[in-house]
């Protein structure tokens, strides 16, 4: 081997260990959260939660009842006027979501991680029902760990975790082979890696 090659190759040692570190700093607090709430879900059956249910009942100002009034199309978003007069005076912070109008009923759904929503206005009488459930927050990180009712932002944030994780991996084999002549249980160790997974699958499946 030539001395050219020798040090071409050691020259990749400090750039992958960087790579290594630096992906496995960057996902360790995601990483830690998506093992421990892998256990959670796992576990659902046996994990119980008491839901915890809060209801508002009111009724819309009359100057309002045009706004509840007012589409042909069966789904579309609430009027700016009726947000705005939900965040002002119920402290109810609705985002700009298609609703369900019904011929009698506005209905929006507002699910969210680790409980749900809905608000209801009666198009006649303006009257108005909001209902908010919460299922506690190891049901929150398991909504979490799947995506479920959560922002574009938070899985832009998954997908990149998943990269950082596929940097990990790949550079922690790298090095494996690298110093796989001084640790003699390295390919062992990496062959039982692989294959467990496989065999307990197989051994699993009806």
């Amino acid at each position: 081997m030539s001395k050219h090659f020798k040090k071409q190759k050691k020259s990749w040692i400090p750039f992958v260990r960087s790579l290594h570190w630096m992906s496995s700093a960057i996902c360790l607090v995601a990483v830690f959260l998506f093992a421990f709430t892998g256990i959670t879900l796992n576990h659902a059956d046996e994990i119980k939660a008491t839901p915890i249910i809060s209801t508002t009942e009111k009724t819309l100002p009359e100057n309002l009842l045009k706004e509840a009034e007012g589409t042909d199309e069966k789904t579309s978003p609430l009027t700016p006027k009726l947000i705005q007069w939900f965040e002002i005076e119920a402290q109810l912070d609705l985002p700009e979501k298609s609703a369900e109008w019904h011929s009698d009923e506005i209905y929006l759904a507002l699910p969210k991680p680790g409980g749900d929503a809905w608000l209801s206005i009666n198009r006649e009488t303006g009257e108005w029902v909001y209902e908010e459930t919460s299922r506690g927050w190891i049901a929150f990180l398991n909504d979490l760990h799947k995506g479920r009712n959560t922002s574009n932002g938070w899985r832009w944030f998954m997908d990149f975790v998943s990269v950082c994780c596929l940097i990990f991996c790949l550079s922690g084999f790298w090095l494996l082979w690298r110093y796989s002549a001084n640790r003699r249980a390295t390919y062992p160790l990496l062959v039982v890696g692989i294959i467990a997974p496989w065999v307990i699958l197989i051994l699993s499946m009806h």
